[in-house]
């Protein structure tokens, strides 16, 4: 019979992120990691939620339909929520969580979060992403290698919250002792290469605490430029009747003792409300624009057509259902009527007079007071998620970045 030995839990804001949406569950024999999406007033509550379930207990089933049950039930009230809430609409969250049992390790996955086994000094990755980018990989139309410098491979096509039901990928795996796994959100591994993560693993000494493994994990992530939150759970399998004593029944959150479900979402709120009204104020919607997205997207809607054409052949009609879906956690910045905004979605105009983007928001900048040298760079369509595209305005509205007199 196998049990868990030991296990250690770290979770940081990284270095361009101003909050953490990523949450973690530790309490043996389940893991969990959960990366929110939707900025700081409604990632955080979408990943929190996804804890709190968990920590009402399992349901009396096999441990991959009790993993599946618990993140149905966090998936449905995610997506009450975000109806229901105008400053949550949109919101979501991955999950990757994982049980250990007498033999089997089972593992339940939505989102591109990731479940890792490091065995015989050897890493195998036990998740696949459900992303764009990870759908062109399994049709053989990008390389491993490709995909890892992909710049669109943070767009998902599943999480927890879009949708009423969410579709869970589950799996089981023999354990043995000696097993070492690995839970992570992608601010690690869109950071820093499996070998990277392998080599980490490989210079734990013996006795060395499985703590200090984690956290020059996120130190290599953060090294690398830490353009995410950062999460990492570890946990080792050992042989009942070891020497190691096995771990106590506390949950963990954050890399310490785990509060109460209200208690998580009070400090939730208590920590963020303050940058969340700040933010709030900075990006109050003005009325609706009736006008069309102006000259930035107008000029170039011929040549998107023909990729929108392109992208159809390439991809066929699954794939750009899929990535219609995926537009809603992407943004980025344009202009509309001589202003520069911030749009939800993708930067493409299909046949038929599908819009892959919505406006999102019109801010105080014309587009002639950003400066030429800077106008192409910043209005470039590139994705972005929302808190960064958000970033970039108010950094435009504040006066931060070049800016030349407007006309």
């Amino acid at each position: 019979m196998l049990r868990v030995s030991e296990y250690a839990s770290v979770t940081d804001t990284g270095r361009q992120r101003r909050a953490n949406e990523d949450a973690l569950f530790a309490r043996t024999p389940v893991f969990v990691v959960a990366d929110g999406m939707g900025g700081a007033q409604a990632g955080e509550v979408a990943s929190t939620t996804v804890i709190e379930a968990f920590g009402e207990g399992m349901p009396e089933l096999s441990p991959e339909q009790a993993l599946t049950e618990v993140i149905q039930t966090a998936n449905a009230r995610i997506h009450e929520m975000s109806r229901t809430d105008v400053h949550r609409a949109g919101m979501g969250t991955t999950v990757t969580a994982a049980h250990v049992g007498e033999h089997d390790i089972a593992v339940a996955h939505v989102g591109d979060s990731r479940a890792y086994r490091w065995r015989d000094g050897e890493l195998e990755r036990l998740t696949e992403d459900h992303s764009l980018v990870e759908e062109l990989r399994r049709q053989g139309k990008l390389t491993a290698e490709e995909a890892e410098e992909h710049p669109q491979r943070s767009i998902i096509t599943r999480a927890l919250g879009p949708e009423p039901d969410v579709l869970v990928d589950t799996a089981s795996w023999r354990a043995q002792a000696g097993d070492l796994y690995l839970l992570c959100s992608d601010g690690l591994t869109s950071m820093i290469s499996e070998e990277a993560v392998a080599e980490v693993l490989a210079t734990q000494t013996p006795g060395e605490p499985l703590e200090a493994v984690a956290r020059r994990l996120v130190a290599a992530a953060n090294e690398a430029g830490g353009r995410d939150n950062i999460t990492v759970v570890l946990f080792r399998i050992e042989e009942v009747g070891g020497a190691t004593a096995a771990p106590d029944d506390q949950a963990t959150m954050a890399g310490g003792d785990a509060p109460t479900a209200a208690q998580i979402r009070a400090a939730v709120q208590d920590a963020d409300s303050a940058a969340a009204e700040a933010q709030a104020r900075r990006l109050q919607p003005r009325a609706p624009q009736e006008a069309p997205v102006d000259q930035t997207l107008g000029r170039t809607r011929g040549r998107r057509f023909l990729i929108a054409l392109g992208v159809a052949v390439f991809l066929g009609i699954p794939i750009l259902f899929g990535a219609y879906a995926a537009s809603q956690a992407v943004y980025f910045v344009g202009s509309s009527d001589g202003f520069v905004a911030m749009y939800r979605g993708l930067p493409y105009e299909l046949p038929l007079g599908l819009d892959l983007y919505t406006l999102n928001y019109t801010s105080g900048v014309p587009v002639d007071a950003v400066a030429e040298a800077r106008r192409e760079e910043l209005l470039d369509h590139s994705l972005r998620s929302r808190e960064d595209a958000a970033d970039l305005i108010n950094q435009l509205e504040r006066g931060e970045l070049a800016t030349s007199p407007a006309r």
